[in-house]
């Protein structure tokens, strides 16, 4: 899945970033407005082609407002449902990543995604960064302990198609890793999305600011 943008796994075109402004959209906007929010950048001339072929198709409505035009998703056409479910896939991950790891034995102090897929800047091929924080009473070879880390593992290979990167360590491990001032703490403190904890639960590397 392109974790930067879901809804391109479907529709590798302008239209799906189009389609992703206006299905998030609290408003109207102008075509101009859609362009500058698109994520792949989609240009202002594809982007007014899109929407004409959107507006012919139903699914989006389009008001007269002086110079310009306001366009917005129509909620009530057939089709808009199964939008929304694409452009929010990167949240249901989260929260089917949450739901999974809170239904462990000994659940997680943490569990943060970080890198691209936090970033929003990775593509189909990206690994989906992971670190998972363990209760301090529970040793790294714990079978309990393991089997969950395998079973997150493998269901996000499965809801996504990307592969995982996960990186699991003790609070202690955390410490001793901020003692050495590795700056990957400082890339998962800044660009982390926290599932399960909160940024007191990565320490800052020693020397940070």
């Amino acid at each position: 899945m392109d974790m930067t943008s879901p809804l391109t796994s479907v529709l590798p075109s302008a239209h799906g970033p189009v389609i992703a402004v206006l299905v998030r959209a609290g408003e109207p906007l102008t075509g101009r407005r859609v362009a500058e929010l698109t994520s792949p950048q989609v240009s202002q001339t594809q982007t007014a082609t899109v929407l004409r072929s959107l507006a012919e198709a139903g699914l989006v409505s389009v008001t007269p407002a002086g110079t310009a035009n306001l366009y917005s998703i129509n909620r009530e056409h057939l089709l808009y449902e199964g939008l929304h479910e694409l452009v929010t896939a990167k949240e249901r991950l989260w929260a089917r990543m949450t739901e999974l790891a809170t239904g462990w034995t000994s659940p997680p102090v943490a569990v943060v995604v970080f890198g691209s897929a936090a970033r929003g800047d990775g593509s189909t091929t990206s690994d989906i960064d992971v670190l998972v924080v363990r209760p301090a009473e529970v040793d790294d070879d714990d079978p309990a302990w393991q089997e969950g880390l395998s079973a997150l593992v493998a269901q996000v290979r499965r809801w996504t198609g990307n592969n995982v990167d996960l990186l699991s360590c003790s609070p202690h491990e955390l410490e001793s890793m901020a003692e050495r001032g590795e700056t990957l703490l400082t890339n998962i403190r800044t660009d982390g999305r926290f599932l399960i904890g909160n940024r007191s639960s990565v320490p800052s590397p020693k020397g940070s600011a």
